[in-house]
């Protein structure tokens, strides 16, 4: 009967634990007491037979092997302890990573932008530097006439890179490059079909001969009115005039 009890007695401790079979046992030896000296016996019967079984686990293990239970109890104990401190160690570990993540969003936004800032301040250079090489109106030798080819060339030289398209549409549908165009009941006059066409001696008094003339008039007043040749293509392609 003794070794049935110990061949089980380390699993009947790891399931009730150390702790519950030292506390039974304190109670079944307060209960004995009890009934030795007369007093009456709970009426929970079951329960001090239960702790008084729980108290023969105890009493079965030898002393020496009540120390190695001990030692079970603790190890398992520092067991919890250490996957309780891994959890808490992984949960700062993301957290960490997840500020680190906002971090390196934040500057990549930050580089963006100052990347973006850096190209639009190139470009806006880029343009004030074409709108100041472009020639005036004086730096063309006048001529008796000029082609086609001859006014736009100059137009090119006169109008930013970045405005000549928007100038060329206006001018396409207005007098097809022809500058001594003129609209008969209107009075309009030259390639932006100024009106009166008059309004073009303040750029020169060779406005009627001279297409350098009309054209520093014309993106004179597109740049007043419109804030650029490509302003006045936007209204123009909405009215049909400018």
């Amino acid at each position: 009967m003794r070794a049935l009890l110990e061949g089980n007695r380390v699993s009947r401790i790891s399931v009730r634990g150390f702790a519950v079979a030292s506390a039974t046992a304190v109670t079944t030896v307060g209960a004995v007491v009890g009934v030795a000296s007369g007093n009456t016996v709970p009426a929970n019967g079951d329960n001090l037979e239960t702790t008084a079984a729980d108290a023969t686990l105890l009493a079965d293990i030898p002393v020496g092997e009540q120390a190695q239970v001990q030692v079970a109890s603790l190890t398992q104990q520092a067991d919890a302890q250490a996957a309780a401190a891994d959890a808490a160690a992984r949960k700062s570990a993301e957290e960490a990573a997840r500020l680190q993540a906002a971090k390196d969003a934040e500057a990549k936004k930050e580089a963006a932008e100052e990347k973006a800032q850096r190209e639009a301040e190139a470009k806006e250079a880029e343009e004030r530097a074409s709108r100041s090489a472009v020639r005036d109106a004086s730096s063309f030798a006048a001529q008796s006439s000029y082609s086609i080819s001859e006014v736009q060339a100059i137009a090119r030289q006169m109008v930013p890179g970045d405005q000549f398209q928007c100038f060329s549409n206006i001018v396409d549908h207005e007098s097809s490059w022809n500058y001594r165009a003129q609209n008969p009941s209107s009075g309009a006059y030259g390639l932006v079909q100024a009106l009166p066409g008059s309004k073009m001696a303040s750029a020169g008094a060779d406005w009627q001969t001279n297409p350098a003339t009309q054209i520093k008039w014309g993106l004179n007043y597109m740049n007043d009115r419109y804030g650029s040749p490509c302003g006045a293509w936007s209204f123009w392609q909405a009215n049909n005039w400018y």
